[in-house]
């Protein structure tokens, strides 16, 4: 249901983003965010030094995978890190597989015929009842809390939570039970209905933008590209990072995209010299998802 907003709070909506967070009008802000923390030591090893060097302004947590603790470890000890949750109900690699945080017997939907998540988005958004969806998200939110991790939002592992209007009302519903902004992206074609369940006080960004497959000498040029197209507004680029090591080689196997050249690669890119530079250059202002929580609170 849509709350409605007294003449207090109907007063700060008519600002943009960028007044209520304090910057001009016109402020291109950014958020720089990495993926898929806690799928692996390599993953988490690169992502903690790029929010160490700021290179990145925000990161989330897939809470179903192995390398969690490590993770809750490092969230405890920088407490100011900007760290949201990944909600995860596929599981995409070869030969590592993970399932639900939620027992197997509570989220029977969720479950490909190998007892593991599915590997790709549309069967696990096609087998999920609404149901299901929401229990398993709201235990991976229960674990991280339990681990000492305090979200600063939500996000959708491969957009599950994206691919049908049902779902996405879950998601919107469990951010909302948990006061947590989360990713909705501003759009012109038939997927801005499902924006229709949103409150007057959620926060969409204007754009979201990640890699796709392009030649490994374009990915500086497209990620300045991207920096130099921003316009004013809220935006998020989304970046995979990780260390082209054994370890990371051996999880993403037979499967180049997101592998562990391309997380070598845009881990090279956020933390260049040449792509901070594009960043000053363009007058980008980088925040994280904890500033937009404060406009919840």
């Amino acid at each position: 249901m849509v709350s409605v907003l007294s003449s207090h709070a109907a007063h700060a909506q008519s600002k943009t983003i960028a007044e209520r967070l304090g910057y001009p009008a016109d402020s291109k802000l950014l958020i720089i965010h990495a993926d898929d923390l806690a799928v692996a030591h390599s993953v988490d090893k690169a992502a903690f030094a790029a929010l160490d060097q700021r290179a990145v302004s925000s990161a989330s947590i897939m809470v179903p995978c192995p390398w969690l603790t490590e993770v809750a470890e490092y969230a405890k000890a920088h407490p100011d890190a900007d760290l949201g949750l990944h909600l995860t109900l596929t599981s995409e690699w070869k030969t590592y597989r993970w399932g639900p945080v939620a027992s197997r017997d509570q989220v029977p939907s969720l479950l490909a015929p190998d007892g593991y998540f599915f590997a790709d988005t549309m069967p696990a958004a096609t087998h999920a009842t609404p149901e299901d969806v929401e229990r398993e998200i709201r235990a991976q939110v229960d674990r991280a809390l339990e681990l000492g991790i305090h979200p600063t939002h939500l996000d959708s592992h491969m957009g599950v939570l994206f691919a049908r209007p049902e779902l996405f009302a879950v998601f919107v519903k469990v951010a909302h039970a948990y006061g947590l902004p989360f990713l909705a992206v501003r759009v012109q074609d038939a997927r801005a209905r499902m924006l229709s369940v949103l409150s007057p006080q959620d926060i969409v960004l204007d754009s979201l933008d990640m890699t796709d497959r392009r030649p490994s000498e374009d990915w500086m040029a497209y990620y300045v590209g991207v920096v130099k197209a921003l316009t004013p507004g809220v935006h998020e680029i989304i970046v995979h990072l990780g260390y082209d090591d054994a370890e990371l080689q051996a999880i993403t196997v037979d499967h180049p995209d997101y592998g562990a050249a391309w997380r070598q690669r845009d881990f090279n890119v956020v933390t260049s010299p040449e792509f901070k530079q594009a960043l000053a250059d363009n007058h980008v202002i980088l925040i994280g998802w904890k500033n937009l929580k404060k406009l919840l609170q």
